[in-house]
Parts: structure tokens; C-alpha cells; sequence
């Protein structure tokens, strides 16, 4: 366990720097333009198709699950490889540590943000009144399970930007990655998130990428 607390506050702080906080500023601005546009109920009342539901529902339950079953999975092939190659299976290892770190920040931080912005979540029975503009300021005035940011977007984009810093070169894991993300994203978008949720989630998660996957490579490298 030793390595999934590598840096860890240190990490936090590194997300919250003011370099990094700009991009936070910038999750917000997205949304309020968003909001003001009129373009997150455009969104919402466009994709009301069953097809494209059908298609993108199950990236409620993949992007809750895939979170967990990765790094487990990932230590488990490393212990593994680690018997025929201690290099390859220390990197596998790195590798599970880092997503796993990825996606604790990715669900704390959004958490966070939800337990103050106190959003309102869409209504799949209505298609009349827009409601998209609705927020409940203030603190755990509507949880943290709905609201803005999104937390499946914001920890799948951590994941999959954090893959991408440990493994810039290999073109497989980039797009899968990115695919994986994008698809959790737009799938959220169109049932239990408004789409500036999805914006903001892929900004801060790309965000909390970033830090973890430096940081962690700087650990591998070392």
C-alpha cells in the first residue's frame, strides 16, 4: 500500500498550485458559459434518444467499476511479472498505483466541488422546463453524488491522462485511454450529468492526471 501514498499530499497540493488552479478557473468558466448559452439544455433535450441512451448507459456503471477492477487487476499481473522480471513488474505495479492514487483525487476532489456548488441534477421525465441553471450554493445543500463536477469524468480523465504521462509513447494505451474517458464523459453527459459537468470533470481530471502521472514516473525513474 506503500505506493499508493507516494507523494500524496504533496500531489494535492501540486493540483491546488496556482499554475494548476487557472485550469480549475477555467472548469468554471466553461460552465458558466455553458449555462448562460443555453447549450448544457441543448444538450440535454437533443440527445433525449433511446438509441444513443442505450449505446452510452452502460458508461454509468463501466466508469464506477473500471476504477477499481483496473489497479487491482494491474497489481495482480505485476506480482506476477515481477517473478520473471522484477523491472517489468515494478513498472505494472507503478502503474496500478498511479491510477488507483488518480482516481481517489479524481472522486475526493470532485466530491468536494460538489459538496459546495450543490447543482442540480437533469430530469429524465422533463423535457419543458429548463433547469440547467439551477445550483444550490453553500455546503452539502445537495450531496455529492449529483452536481458539478462530474465524478466519473473527473477520475476517468485522471486515469487516462495519468496512463498517457507514464506511457507517451505507446499510441495504444493513448487512445485507448482517451477513448475509454471520452466515452464515460458523453455517456454521463446524457443521463445524470449536465454536459458543462463533463467539460469541468475532463479539465480537473486532466488535471489531476497530470500530477500524479509525474509524479509517479519520477518514482519509476528513480
Amino acid at each position: 500500500m506503500k505506493g499508493f501514498f507516494h507523494k500524496l499530499p504533496k500531489n494535492i497540493i501540486r493540483i491546488f498550485s496556482l499554475h494548476k488552479l487557472i485550469y480549475h478557473l477555467v472548469a468554471i468558466a466553461s460552465t458558466y458559459i455553458l449555462v448562460v448559452s443555453g447549450f448544457d439544455w441543448f444538450w440535454f433535450t437533443t440527445m433525449n434518444d433511446k438509441t444513443i441512451h442505450d449505446i452510452l448507459f452502460p458508461s454509468i456503471i463501466i466508469g464506477a467499476v473500471v476504477p477499481i477492477l483496473i489497479p487491482l487487476g494491474l497489481l495482480l499481473i505485476g506480482k506476477i511479472r515481477k517473478s520473471k522480471s522484477i523491472w517489468e513488474g515494478k513498472k505494472i505495479m507503478n502503474t496500478a498505483w498511479a491510477i488507483g492514487q488518480a482516481a481517489l483525487l479524481g472522486s475526493i476532489i470532485s466530491s468536494l466541488y460538489k459538496a459546495f456548488t450543490g447543482r442540480i441534477q437533469p430530469d429524465l421525465s422533463n423535457f419543458v422546463t429548463d433547469i440547467s441553471n439551477n445550483f444550490q450554493f453553500g455546503f452539502w445543500n445537495h450531496g455529492i453524488f449529483w452536481g458539478w463536477p462530474s465524478s466519473h469524468t473527473t477520475i476517468a480523465f485522471a486515469m487516462a491522462v495519468t496512463l498517457i504521462i507514464l506511457y507517451p509513447r505507446n499510441k495504444i494505451i493513448k487512445y485507448l485511454a482517451l477513448l475509454y474517458a471520452l466515452y464515460i464523459g458523453v455517456g454521463v453527459s446524457i443521463d445524470i450529468h449536465w454536459f458543462s459537468e463533463f467539460i469541468a470533470g475532463a479539465i480537473i481530471g486532466s488535471v489531476i492526471g497530470v500530477v500524479v502521472g509525474k509524479s509517479f514516473k519520477e518514482k519509476l525513474n528513480n
